[in-house]
């Protein structure tokens, strides 16, 4: 696929039919050619490369999202610029509300690409396609709508559940929200037939590497399982994604160099071209650099860099001595032009050479073999206490970077040991929001949040240029374990209720 990337743009947004997310401008002047389109295996390859096309614009804000909500990052204050920078800190304060504008596009974008999902698959059955091209694209499909309903149901609790296009503005206005057990129903139903529809990474042609394989369906339904609790059914699935040969890179800065992209670590990526004006680029090192770094960080002084994903005093504090991920994942300042040490920390995971400003080469990694490793030893404990086997998955991870294996736990330390491994080896990887939602009940993640937000009040990661921080900033409230319902939504369907506490 590092091929085809290329063509994403032409063939994708060009070609999308309504979004149920946007009703009051839902009409489809293309419905007659959508319908009529998915006829030949160009046309159904255009239609996929199209949805992946979308996850690379879904993926690039998903830092927003997963990780400001989080201890792991906090954002930057520029005095200079508070408008969006205000819905950025929003999220990152706990003082999100309904008329947050991130949150809306993200609703909207991924209930696009749903729509573009459900009608591919809604004609494939009629397009000229030999039977395995046939069951590829359907698992891509299912894997990528499962992934996203997972994303949804993570961050609304019970949302609208579609699994066939939108026909008519009037169906889109009477669509209600689905329960929470409802929507992982059919996650599970889409991940198990695509695991079962799906090659493996290595039976992809070069030309399509980077597509959705086997591990990634097998791995995402892992985590679904372990997610629910369901920790037996989360060891014999992810037990299936050991056996198909994913290792471990012997150097931590390997996984995210963009010379070694689709390594045997990586199991799922969403594909970036740099070094062109293609529009296929990344550009997450201009959004995490700090303000004003004046291009020392990006090596190109012309283009605006935000702060806005800024690695916590708790972040930098929960590496061991010795650890060498710190180095690759963050650096805890940089000297200036006048040789003066800044002291605004940064994350450097994505922090690459590139020859055009703005255009990076960065992939970026959603599922890789050691997150397998840490959910295998999370689940074993769950399940059964802390084996010998979970000791093993849990070591490996530790083993590749130089530490001293653990042992010794009891279940509680083991499960505190899996989950502070899991911070520091996917750090800045869009996993840390996710994981302390599935390991903390109520209660707990309002404590610990809080307990949090009194340690940015009290010793602010970054100084704040003289802007006092509010009465309401970092007060986390249980309700807000979910984000708001986008407000439009709410509006335009009476069906659409909003999430309690938001007003």
């Amino acid at each position: 696929m590092r091929k085809n990337i290329i063509k994403f743009i032409s063939f994708g947004i060009a070609f999308l039919g309504i979004s149920c997310a946007d009703q009051l401008d839902l009409t489809d002047p293309n419905e007659v050619v959508a319908n009529d389109f998915y006829r030949t295996e160009s046309q159904v390859w255009q239609g996929v490369n199209g949805v992946y096309s979308q996850l690379q614009d879904i993926i690039d804000d998903q830092y927003l999202f997963n990780e400001l909500p989080s201890d792991n990052t906090t954002a930057q204050i520029n005095p200079q610029e508070r408008g969006e920078a205000n819905r950025v800190e929003a999220l990152d304060l706990f003082r999100v509300e309904v008329n947050h504008e991130n949150i809306a596009a993200m609703y909207n974008e991924i209930y696009n690409s749903l729509h573009n999902i459900n009608t591919i698959l809604l004609n494939i059955d009629e397009a000229e396609l030999t039977d395995a091209k046939r069951n590829q694209y359907k698992g891509e499909l299912l894997f990528l709508r499962a992934y996203y309903y997972f994303n949804l149901v993570q961050y609304f609790g019970p949302v609208v559940l579609l699994t066939e296009p939108v026909a008519s503005p009037d169906e889109s206005y009477e669509a209600g929200r689905s329960p929470i057990d409802d929507v992982y129903a059919q996650i599970i139903e889409d991940l198990t037939a695509a695991s079962q529809l799906l090659p493996a990474k290595s039976a992809y042609p070069a030309e399509d590497v980077g597509r959705a394989p086997r591990g990634a369906a097998l791995g995402l339904l892992g985590k679904v399982h372990l997610t629910r609790r369901n920790y037996s059914d989360a060891v014999t699935t992810l037990r299936q994604v050991n056996e198909l040969g994913y290792s471990l890179l012997a150097d931590y800065a390997d996984i995210f160099d963009p010379g070694n992209k689709n390594h045997a670590e990586s199991i799922f990526e969403v594909q970036h071209q740099g070094g062109n004006d293609l529009g296929e680029h990344s550009r997450f090192m201009y959004t995490f650099a700090p303000i004003n770094s004046d291009g020392i960080i990006t090596g190109h002084a012309d283009r605006v860099t935000r702060g806005w994903n800024m690695p916590t005093n708790s972040m930098m504090d929960e590496y061991e001595a010795g650890d060498p991920r710190k180095a690759v994942s963050l650096q805890e300042g940089y000297t200036d032009g006048q040789g003066n040490f800044v002291a605004v920390p940064y994350i450097t995971k994505y922090n690459h050479p590139h020859t055009l400003p703005g255009r990076t080469d960065d992939n970026w990694p959603v599922l890789r073999y050691a997150d397998i490793l840490l959910m295998l030893a999370e689940a074993i404990n769950e399940a059964s206490g802390p084996t010998g086997e979970a000791y093993d998955f849990l070591n490996q991870v530790r083993g590749r970077v130089g530490l001293d294996p653990l042992s010794g736990l009891n279940q509680t330390t083991f499960r505190e040991a899996v989950l502070k491994e899991r911070r520091v080896e996917l750090a800045f990887e869009n996993h840390r929001w996710f994981d302390l939602k599935r390991t903390l009940d109520d209660a707990a993640l309002v404590s610990f949040l809080n307990a949090h937000g009194q340690e940015e009040l009290d010793s602010p990661t970054i100084d704040r240029s003289g802007i006092a921080y509010r009465a309401d900033d970092y007060v986390f409230d249980v309700h807000e374990r979910y984000f708001p319902i986008p407000e439009r939504q709410t509006i335009l369907s009476d069906n659409i209720e909003q999430n309690p506490g938001y007003n």
